[in-house]
């Protein structure tokens, strides 16, 4: 995998790459929202708590496809309100190397599924050659 985080005569980034080039198998996974386990809506109010079970199910789901977290090649994350990105910055630079970040694409959206979600993630992450 190659990270093309800010090539020449690109825009400054803040945590993503601009591209990764990357070959292999992939895993799509769906958005990933703040329920926990049993199906409860974890922070209702909360932007960082829901950013962080985000990124918990996210890790699941990879994990479930023989995947983790540094396999991660695209996000795309969706957010109800842009107050909420620094949370979001904040809890996605403890789960993804800021050295090695993932091709991502950001989107304010109207709402979610709930009306109480404030966070949506889906990923494409590339899966480990198996030895």
């Amino acid at each position: 995998m190659q990270r093309f985080v800010r090539p020449l005569e690109s825009p400054p980034v803040n945590g993503y790459s601009h591209a990764v080039a990357f070959a292999g198998p992939m895993v799509a996974v769906s958005g990933q929202i703040p329920l926990d386990a049993e199906g409860r809506i974890v922070g209702e109010s909360d932007a960082a708590a829901q950013t962080r079970q985000v990124f918990t199910n996210l890790a699941t789901a990879l994990r479930a496809a023989g995947a983790r977290m540094q396999d991660v090649v695209k996000l795309t994350v969706y957010l109800t309100d842009l107050a909420d990105l620094d949370a979001f910055r904040r809890i996605r630079d403890e789960h993804l190397d800021p050295a090695r970040p993932p091709a991502c694409s950001l989107v304010k959206v109207a709402g979610l599924v709930h009306p109480a979600f404030r966070i949506e993630i889906d990923a494409l992450a590339v899966l480990p050659a198996r030895a």
